[in-house]
């Protein structure tokens, strides 16, 4: 079955990809190996500033599918009948080591094999989790991205199409004032491939000039990349979502006010374009000039500066009509605890003339993050860690699905589909172009200390599967951890 988030014909493309570097860090010509496998399935276990209470960080656990601004982490290819993932694995040794991690489900067999190990990333940070892609021609694409400029960024191919036995190291470069230059850095990746098109991708680029400046490329190879452009670089910057529809690409973002600290994030904007990023506007159809640099302009959504709320972005995707909706979070501050409380889920949907936001349900941590389905016939579906769990108050918690049937009006829960969980589950992800029987993907992990964390997907109906984390053969079948 496809979804109707599947990624479609619509542009040349925006992307990211990286120059690789060898341990004295000079950039070398492409290579090939052969990659190690592993024996099983390990997610990072991750923290993010010590608060000094009993929440212990700003947030933490098992996130080796975080963060909501990375995206894709996993793509269905019919032609292969596999859901393609990556993840941020841990070392045999350390659940604090960054190991990055490809594999696949196999879906007329039930079965994954042993996760292929791609690259040590040499950190314990989660922000520098990968991301995945899959050409026209099957060629699996994993993103190496980095938190910040202290670290290289790389891009990988596979040598060969749908297989993950072995991956090319690429050298990209990017145009900049009629010469090349080598890509060897971005944050917050988010890569999409278009049938008959090419790349486009959405990333960060660090103090340009803002702390954090939002920016596109386009590349129709996966090589050669167009220049960078920024799209916004208001006061101290922004975080962003994006998504690829039939006729366009587009994507939401937030904004960091000057003075108030990285901690503060608020409003909502929304801009797209529908020619690969030559032209952009907003979703009502006016013209925006990149980059924006005032907080007032034609791509704001919502103004929740007005209202003292912070904004977290989740995700989006585009409707039957190739218009946006858009799923975020809002709350009073960015600590941990239920003084911050309502934690609220929201979606804001364009219908033609007007945006339309409704709340939907609440939870007890700003970074508790799940996944927007569209569906036919105007469904809607939310899977996210939306339920309290073992450690409340910190990242994730158990795992829900909630569905509307009238385009979002209206919400129910339809089922919990984890339960007496003895850690957070945390990230849930939705696939490209989503199967099924592998329609969300995520990770578990102790909200409060350093833990083992073990990697999960579920089917549309809501059965869970763990993958497995020790593995006696080459190819295993997931355990199911409940049945529907």
């Amino acid at each position: 079955m496809k979804d109707i988030n599947a990624i479609p014909v619509w542009v040349k493309t925006v992307a990211l990809v990286i120059a690789a570097a060898c341990p004295c860090g000079n950039l070398h010509a492409q290579t090939t190996a052969v990659n190690p496998k592993d024996t099983g399935y390990r997610g990072i276990w991750y923290m993010n500033q010590p608060s000094g209470d009993e929440y212990k960080y700003k947030y933490s656990g098992g996130l080796g599918t975080y963060c909501a601004k990375h995206q894709p982490f996993a793509v269905y290819c019919p032609k292969a009948n596999k859901t393609f993932f990556c993840y941020g694995g841990a070392a045999k040794d350390s659940n604090r080591k960054l190991i990055h991690m490809v594999s696949y489900f196999d879906h007329k067999t039930g079965t994954v094999p042993r996760p292929t190990i791609l690259l040590d990333k040499k950190t314990d940070d989660a922000h520098d989790n990968p991301v995945i892609s899959v050409d026209d021609k099957g060629f699996v694409w994993i993103f190496s991205t980095s938190h910040g400029t202290s670290r290289p960024s790389y891009i990988h191919r596979s040598a060969r199409a749908y297989d993950i036995e072995r991956f090319e190291l690429i050298k990209p470069t990017r145009a900049d004032g009629g010469k090349r230059k080598p890509i060897t850095n971005f944050s917050y990746m988010q890569a999409w491939h278009a049938s008959g098109g090419g790349f486009i991708c959405f990333f960060t680029k660090y103090n340009w000039p803002a702390a954090r400046t939002i920016c596109y490329m386009t590349s129709a190879d996966g090589i050669s990349w167009s220049q960078w452009r920024r799209l916004a670089a208001i006061e101290k910057g922004h975080y962003q979502i994006s998504a690829a529809g039939r006729k366009r690409a587009g994507a939401a973002f937030n904004y960091h006010p000057k003075g108030k600290g990285l901690n503060w994030r608020t409003n909502l904007y929304y801009v797209e374009t529908a020619d690969g990023g030559k032209t952009w506007r907003s979703a009502g159809g006016e013209a925006i000039s990149p980059p924006l640099t005032k907080s007032g302009n034609a791509a704001l959504v919502c103004d929740y500066q007005s209202k003292g709320l912070n904004v977290y972005l989740k995700d989006i995707c585009y409707d039957a009509d190739d218009r946006p909706i858009v799923l975020y979070l809002t709350s009073g501050g960015y600590q941990a605890g239920p003084r911050n409380n309502p934690r609220t889920w929201t979606i804001a949907r364009w219908g033609g003339k007007r945006w339309d936001i409704r709340a939907i349900t609440t939870s007890d941590n700003n970074y508790d993050m799940g996944s927007l389905y569209v569906e036919p016939g105007g469904a809607l579906r939310i899977i996210a860690p939306t339920r309290t769990g073992p450690q409340p108050f910190n990242p994730g918690g158990e795992v829900a699905m909630w569905t509307s049937r009238d385009s979002g009006d209206t919400w129910k829960l339809a089922g919990q589909l984890t339960t007496n969980s003895p850690r957070n589950h945390t990230y849930v992800r939705r696939p490209v172009n989503a199967h099924e029987d592998f329609y969300a993907l995520w990770a578990d992990g102790h909200g409060r200390k350093p833990s083992e964390s073990d990697l999960y997907f579920c089917d549309k109906k809501g059965a869970v599967y763990r993958l497995p984390g020790k593995m006696a053969r080459d190819f295993a079948k997931p355990q199911a951890i409940n049945q529907k």
